[in-house]
C-alpha cells in the first residue's frame, strides 16, 4: 500500500490562508526595502561611497542586503526617522506661527505700528509722515514703499 501525503495546500481554506500569508509577507518586504532605501539617502553620516555600497548590496542581493542593513543599522533608522519627523513638525509650527502673525514679511500690523511710533518718537519722521505710513499699514499695504527711516525732522 502506498501512503498518500496530504499537504496543507490541498485544503481550500488553508490554501487561501497560505496565499494571503505569502502575499502580505511579500508586501511587508517591499515596504521594508523602500524604508531601507529612504534611510540610506536620509543618513548624513554615510559618505557617498557608503550610500552607493549599501544601495548596490540592497539591489543585487535584495533579501540579504535588506536584512544585513536592518541588523547593522536598524537602531539608527528609528532615530533618523524621528529626527526628520521633528524637523517637519518644527517647520510646520514655524509656518503656522508666521501665518498667524499675519504677514508675508513676518510682522503684523501691530508690530509695524509700534515700529513707526518708535521712529516718530525718535524724531526721524514727522507727524504727517507717520499718519501716511499708519494709513498704509492699516490699509494692508505695509510700509515697504515708504522710506521714513532716513528722513530727519525739518524745521526744528
Amino acid at each position: 500500500m502506498s501512503a498518500q501525503t496530504v499537504l496543507a495546500y490541498d485544503f481550500p481554506l488553508l490554501s487561501a490562508f497560505w496565499t494571503m500569508l505569502w502575499f502580505f509577507l511579500w508586501i511587508m518586504w517591499f515596504v521594508l526595502l523602500f524604508k531601507v532605501v529612504v534611510d540610506i539617502f536620509r543618513d548624513d553620516s554615510l559618505s557617498g561611497w557608503g550610500k552607493a555600497g549599501w544601495l548596490v548590496f540592497a539591489c543585487v542581493l535584495p533579501f540579504l542586503g535588506v536584512f544585513v542593513y536592518v541588523i547593522t543599522r536598524g537602531k539608527d533608522m528609528g532615530k533618523r526617522e524621528l529626527a526628520q519627523a521633528r524637523a517637519q513638525q518644527e517647520a510646520m509650527d514655524k509656518y503656522i506661527r508666521e501665518t498667524a502673525r499675519g504677514g508675508e514679511g513676518g510682522a503684523s500690523s501691530v508690530d509695524e505700528l509700534a515700529r513707526l511710533s518708535e521712529i516718530r518718537a525718535r524724531g526721524d519722521i514727522t507727524d504727517e509722515e507717520f499718519k501716511k505710513a499708519k494709513e498704509m499699514v492699516l490699509a494692508g499695504s505695509g510700509t515697504s514703499g515708504h522710506s521714513g527711516d532716513g528722513h530727519t525732522k525739518s524745521g526744528g
